[in-house]
């Protein structure tokens, strides 16, 4: 019975992947009006990450089912701990239209758990950590420093739009969804073929299959948000944007790494607004937003993990009131400063009338 539980969220879970990582993927193309139609991003993108998934999804599924913790410590409870606690996260921030790494949930929930046992593959760890900044870095940078270059060849008259540039950018973007499928529905199969209850080839597959339903499903929102939301784009910088984030996390995946597909197509976003608009661009709320959520959700899944193993199989009583007593502090720093600020800006507006 509990496998069939274990399952049945872990399809969830990659419907909802389908809608926060891969649906981000094709965000770039329809922001610039390559493809005109919601529904047509999201069944290329469906297509894109299926096959990703298929053809080259195994090695970061043998990374998250026996490459942080020991594999024989992932039982079906366990499983079950790791999907509720990445689902938690990934779910609350598809309904905030926030494009949110699936990897950054689904390794801090199994991170969670091995803090719980105390048998983190520490090492492991840290390299996949390093990766989640590293690249999101150089994603911005290359964007940075190639939109620049596009700026200049927009002011001398060199940039034009012409049809091939739109044939470019959807082929962009397909393949950048197609290393979403490489590397992200691991992140919903790997627990499964870890706890022994599927093979890799078999959980590729269905979950492949459940990745690609959830863009075409539940993807408009943040296909709307990484689209549209942050900036505008021109074809031109648009296919900058989508090769950039197609050829860094392919590339990781290759190596069995799960890094940050939305984090590095955000970055790359945020890195050719910086080039157009100069810093105003981290002015805008959006972007905010989706920075402090980057933040908060893989920790947030890491403490979910950690709790559920507490009060459910280890029944640490001590432990439970430790977790409680940080979340209540912390939400209560959190309301504090958000008080502050309120009456900083009240201080202010009051000024200004004067």
């Amino acid at each position: 019975m509990l496998e069939y539980v274990a399952i049945a969220i872990s399809l969830f879970f990659a419907m909802n992947i389908g809608a926060s990582g891969a649906a981000a993927s094709m965000g770039v193309a329809y922001g610039a009006g390559a493809i005109k139609k919601a529904w047509q991003a999201l069944f290329i993108c469906s297509v894109g990450v299926f096959s990703g998934a298929v053809l080259g999804g195994g090695e970061v599924v043998k990374t998250i089912s026996s490459g942080i913790m020991p594999q024989e410590y992932i039982t079906v409870k366990i499983v079950i701990i790791i999907l509720v606690s990445a689902t938690s996260s990934l779910f609350l921030a598809n309904l905030l239209g926030i494009p949110l790494s699936t990897s950054e949930v689904t390794v801090g929930a199994v991170v969670g758990v091995g803090i719980a046992y105390k048998v983190l593959y520490i090492k492991s760890l840290l390299v996949i950590i390093s990766f989640w900044v590293i690249v999101p870095i150089i994603a911005f940078v290359i964007a940075f420093v190639f939109g620049k270059w596009l700026y200049k060849l927009r002011v001398k008259g060199l940039l034009k739009d012409h049809p091939i540039l739109t044939i470019l950018l959807v082929f962009a973007g397909f393949f950048e969804a197609f290393s979403a499928g490489m590397n992200n529905v691991a992140n919903a199969i790997g627990p499964l073929v870890g706890a022994g209850m599927m093979s890799v080839t078999t959980g590729i597959l269905l979950g492949g299959a459940f990745v690609a339903l959830g863009a075409v499903l539940l993807g408009k929102r943040v296909l709307e948000t990484n689209g549209k939301k942050i900036m505008r784009f021109e074809k031109a910088e648009g296919i900058l944007i989508s090769s950039t984030g197609a050829f860094l996390v392919g590339i990781s995946s290759i190596f069995g790494l799960p890094v940050p597909l939305t984090q590095v197509t955000s970055s790359s976003i945020i890195g050719m607004g910086m080039a157009k608009d100069g810093k105003q661009i981290f002015h805008k709320h959006i972007v905010k937003k989706i920075i402090r959520i980057w933040i908060v959700s893989p920790i947030l899944s890491l403490a979910i993990s950690y709790f559920l193993v507490q009060l459910f199989l280890e029944k640490d009583v001590y432990a439970i009131v430790l977790i409680g007593s940080i979340i209540v502090g912390t939400l209560g720093v959190i309301s504090l400063m958000r008080t502050m600020r309120e009456e900083e800006r009240s201080i202010y507006d009051a000024g200004e009338g004067i």
